[in-house]
């Protein structure tokens, strides 16, 4: 009878023990946060028009290199580019965007002199390709 009781104790035990170790662990995982915010993952046309308070502290110009300048931390990187290039009839377009990765968006200066958001995208260095929101798609380099 002894051993019965005993393995009956030694059993709830065991189970109040595992529910208690679980119930920790939770409470653990819905503290931990993150060292960092996490940035935007979507580059917008008007984000060229300022640079913002958390940018600011992380500018940073680099002349042997060909972005105007970049903000960010290793890894996250956003990069500002002067660009040059041509519209689908020949026209000169000139602007500025951000680029992070491999996508940005940026404002333009069509031939008819009006500012265009755009958004672009890398396809081979130094090389990208833009659609302003009326479609009309554009070929740009970095402008040196």
């Amino acid at each position: 009878m002894t051993k019965k009781i005993l393995l009956l104790l030694l059993s709830v035990l065991s189970l109040s023990c595992r529910e208690t170790n679980n119930e920790s662990l939770k409470s653990t995982e819905e503290q931990i946060q993150s060292f960092y915010a996490e940035e935007e993952d979507t580059i917008l046309p008007d984000d060229i028009e300022e640079i913002t308070e958390p940018e600011r502290k992380t500018y940073h110009v680099d002349t042997q290199y060909e972005y105007k300048y970049r903000t960010g931390r290793s890894n996250h990187y956003e990069y500002t580019y002067n660009i040059i290039g041509h519209d689908t009839i020949g026209n000169e377009i000139t602007g500025t965007i951000n680029i992070r990765n491999k996508y940005g968006a940026g404002k333009i200066i069509n031939a008819k002199g009006e500012k265009r958001a755009v958004f672009v995208e890398w396809v081979e260095n130094g090389k990208l390709v833009g659609k302003d929101e009326d479609s009309i798609t554009y070929e740009f380099v970095v402008d040196k």
